[in-house]
């Protein structure tokens, strides 16, 4: 193809991914070095029979007028970055000084809002990850065995929480877990525990987290697998059964290395979502116990009345930086495998 032939023919995707995608980050980390403009302040002076008294009140005036001359707000730099909010520098060496062991330094970086939330961000997407990926080719081997009476009323039956939107599958099931619930009650009758509450333990707020994370997702990965596996050769099956591989072995050895590329595919969308985990949290109400990068930023941005948005934007662009980094080892495994392939 002609350098010319395919620059026209790439030309309307690149177009929509640089003014949907690489102009919106642009702006976003543009914002991210503004912090908002400080309030200008006016000192007043009021004078009676038992002498003066000095009171401040904010020039509303004057505050809109260099907000309306600035909407960017006042440069930062990179300070928002480094403040106790995000990355904390500061802090982190601080309590690295001071600290005789890594426990210490553990807890004290936990204390640490930005951090806080990247752990439980991490320990989401390492955990809901894998388990999604393995449940997923497990119940699209099984369903595939299956007789077609009943092969279609699964799949149905599967894809039904992939069906539900997110915000309301995470509120059903915390009211399930809740004390009035019937998970939280049968638990409370089980261990004789009226005061027994799910919500009440962080151990336990962040398995209840995942396990609606996996819940949602399964479906995806079901039936992306299940889909890959009308492509696997029928030849090929035969043959490794006539050699006398039993089933694991023809799974491991003839259907997966076929299905490698839809792997790497689910993966990718799988790592992209579960570190952007956010709608449970909200209807979990599990602030107190568990937030995300993505609830950081929401956070900031329904600020009462005064936006954070440099700080949002700062979460935004550590966020992207994050995905980038767990992408990394997947993108350059594929790349190898296609590059061994074309060669």
């Amino acid at each position: 193809m002609k350098h010319r032939t395919f620059f026209w023919f790439i030309l309307p995707t690149l177009s929509a991914m640089i003014l949907f995608i690489a102009l919106p980050i642009v702006s976003v980390f543009i914002q991210s070095l503004y912090v908002q403009h400080e309030q200008v302040l006016v000192v007043s002076e009021s004078c009676g029979p038992f002498g003066c008294t000095e009171t401040t009140s904010i020039d509303a005036e004057a505050t809109a007028k260099i907000r309306e001359e600035q909407p960017l707000g006042q440069f930062n730099g990179l300070k928002t970055y480094t403040n106790r909010s995000h990355l904390a520098f500061a802090e982190v060496g601080e309590a690295w000084r001071e600290s005789q062991d890594w426990g210490t330094f553990l807890d004290a970086v936990m204390d640490l809002p930005f951090y806080k939330a990247l752990i439980f961000t991490l320990t989401y997407t390492a955990v809901v990850t894998p388990l999604v990926l393995v449940l997923g080719l497990a119940i699209a081997v099984g369903v595939n065995k299956l007789p077609k009476v009943i092969k279609g009323p699964s799949i149905f039956v599967s894809l039904l929480p992939f069906l539900v939107t997110p915000l309301v599958g995470s509120l059903i099931l915390f009211w399930m877990v809740d004390g009035d619930g019937i998970i939280g009650a049968t638990l409370q009758i089980l261990f004789d525990d009226p005061s027994l509450s799910l919500k009440a333990s962080t151990p336990l707020t962040w398995i209840m987290l995942m396990v609606y994370g996996v819940w949602h997702t399964l479906p995806f990965s079901f039936i992306t697998f299940y889909a890959g596996l009308q492509t696997v050769p029928q030849d090929t099956l035969e043959a490794a059964q006539i050699d006398g591989a039993s089933k694991w072995q023809t799974l491991i050895s003839v259907v997966v290395p076929h299905l490698m590329p839809l792997v790497a595919f689910v993966t990718l969308m799988l790592l992209m979502d579960n570190f952007r985990v956010f709608e449970p949290i909200v209807s979990f109400s599990a602030q107190a116990h568990a937030t995300s990068l993505s609830w950081f930023i929401f956070n900031d941005l329904r600020e009462s009345g005064n936006p954070l948005y440099g700080s949002a934007g700062a979460t935004s662009i550590l966020t992207i930086i994050g995905v980038v980094i767990l992408l990394t080892p997947v993108l350059i495994r594929t790349w190898r495998d296609f590059n061994r392939k074309v060669h």
